[in-house]
C-alpha cells in the first residue's frame, strides 16, 4: 500500500515540492555559509518524494548549534516551504483519494520549519527503536 500511495503521492505532489527543496538546497549551497541547511533541504527533498513508509525522528546528538540553524532556516526558507505543504495539502483534501495525501503533506510541515535535528527512517526502524 506504501508504493501505491508513494507513486500517486510522486504524481500529484511530491515531484514539485521536492524540486522547491533542492531549488533552496542549490541556493544555500552557493552561499558556502549555509551548506548545512543545503544538505538538510536535499534530505527533505527526497523524504518528500517518497513519504510514506518513513517518518522523522529527533536526534539525540542535535546541539544548541541545529537551534540556533532552526531559528534561521525557519525565517529564511522554513515559512515558505511550510507554506507550500499547506497550500499543496487543500486541493488533495477535496478527493476521497487525496487526503491520505494531504495528511501526509501536513505532516512534512515540522520538519519544513525545522529541520535541522532531525532524521529520517523508515517506520519499521522507529517503531523497532521505540519499542512499538
Amino acid at each position: 500500500m506504501n508504493t501505491l500511495l508513494n507513486v500517486i503521492w510522486l504524481v500529484f505532489a511530491g515531484f514539485w515540492l521536492a524540486v522547491g527543496y533542492v531549488l533552496a538546497g542549490i541556493l544555500c549551497c552557493v552561499l558556502i555559509v549555509t551548506i548545512p541547511f543545503g544538505i538538510a533541504s536535499f534530505r527533505i527533498a527526497g523524504y518528500v518524494l517518497w513519504p510514506f513508509g518513513r517518518t522523522v525522528v529527533d536526534r539525540p546528538d542535535a546541539g544548541a548549534w541545529s537551534t540556533i540553524g532552526n531559528v534561521i532556516w525557519l525565517l529564511v526558507a522554513g515559512f515558505w516551504l511550510a507554506i507550500g505543504h499547506v497550500l499543496t495539502a487543500i486541493p488533495l483534501f477535496i478527493s476521497i483519494i487525496g487526503i491520505p495525501m494531504g495528511i501526509a503533506n501536513l505532516k512534512l510541515v515540522p520538519v519544513s520549519l525545522m529541520p535541522l535535528g532531525k532524521e529520517i527512517v523508515t517506520t519499521d526502524r522507529w517503531m523497532a527503536a521505540y519499542g512499538r
